[in-house]
């Protein structure tokens, strides 16, 4: 039972990360139908921003961890948000009303570009770089079960920032105005509405949660690699076509779900860790059989 519990832990922290990735994913494609490979890339780059910060802003390794943790979390997410603005602007927008398949090789190919930009731009990038341990001792124990505090505070900022993110969509302006140009951006822009500017925000909001997570990640497995984005990535698009692109809630649900199923099925299902990735996908090949709009996503609706 202790093991039980304890892989169940490892699952929602796990989860926890590839849900704040999984919510820029969904975002994206909900507003402009784009599956932008390129956000894991974004992710990894916001963790090395914060781990620059770290390294090479004087005094930073000297303070507190209330005072460095911020600055390397600022610094992750101007990171992050540079590069998603800067993806949006010069390799997106010009294909925004090319046929789909351009833009998704386009992102693909901004993935590995931003790949090798890191290697390029950070010393030693293709050797895993060793993060700073901030509080990475201090334990959470829960009856017999033991949490790193950095992996409760994964999950506390998932799930809080995921609500939020929720909130500002469905009562915010702006929020409403991402809801009309989703739905329709040519009616929108008659009612007033700058789907460019929309757009720009949508992939700010991801960034900036996809930064935050790429620090607090890198702050918990205590290690960072240029392939990391890459593998975290797949598995936040995995989460959102679980949970039913285009949904919040539902890429916030399938992380979690994606979470315990690589955890448990590793420890329990045949093959241990080699083949947790086999059942992620056999989970998720099982929901879309039954449900192909995803677990909270709608039926697509085919204007006349």
């Amino acid at each position: 039972m202790t093991t039980l519990l304890q892989q169940i832990a490892n699952g929602l922290v796990l989860g926890a990360t590839i849900g704040l990735i999984a919510v820029g994913y969904t975002m994206v494609y909900g507003i402009i139908q784009l599956i932008n490979f390129a956000h894991g890339e974004v992710f990894m780059t916001g963790a090395f921003g914060g781990l620059a910060v770290w390294r090479f802003v004087p005094g930073v390794k000297d303070m507190n961890w209330y005072v460095a943790l911020p600055l390397m979390l600022v610094g992750g997410v101007v990171v992050s948000v540079t590069i998603a603005m800067l993806m949006e602007r010069f390799a997106y927008r010009p294909l925004r009303n090319a046929p789909r398949l351009a833009p998704l090789i386009t992102a693909l190919g901004v993935s590995i570009g931003l790949q090798e930009a890191v290697r390029i731009w950070f010393p030693d990038a293709d050797r895993s770089q060793s993060f700073p341990r901030v509080f990475v001792n201090t334990q959470i124990k829960i009856g017999s079960v033991e949490i790193p505090a950095t992996g409760v505070l994964l999950i506390v900022v998932a799930v809080v920032l995921g609500a939020l993110v929720q909130l500002y969509v469905n009562k915010s302006r702006l929020g409403r105005a991402m809801r009309a140009t989703s739905q329709d951006p040519d009616t929108a822009r008659l009612m007033g509405v700058n789907p460019d500017r929309v757009i720009v925000l949508t992939f700010v909001i991801g960034a900036v949660l996809a930064g935050i997570a790429g620090v607090l990640y890198g702050m918990h497995v205590q290690t960072l690699g240029v392939r990391a984005g890459f593998q975290n990535g797949i598995f936040a698009f995995t989460a959102a076509v679980l949970g039913g692109i285009g949904s919040l809630p539902g890429a916030v649900v399938g992380a979690f779900i994606i979470g315990m199923v690589k955890t448990l099925g590793g420890q329990y299902l045949p093959g241990g860790t080699q083949y947790d990735y086999v059942w992620i996908f056999v989970v998720l090949i099982l929901v879309l059989v039954f449900r192909p709009q995803g677990l909270f996503g709608e039926s697509e609706r085919v204007r006349a």
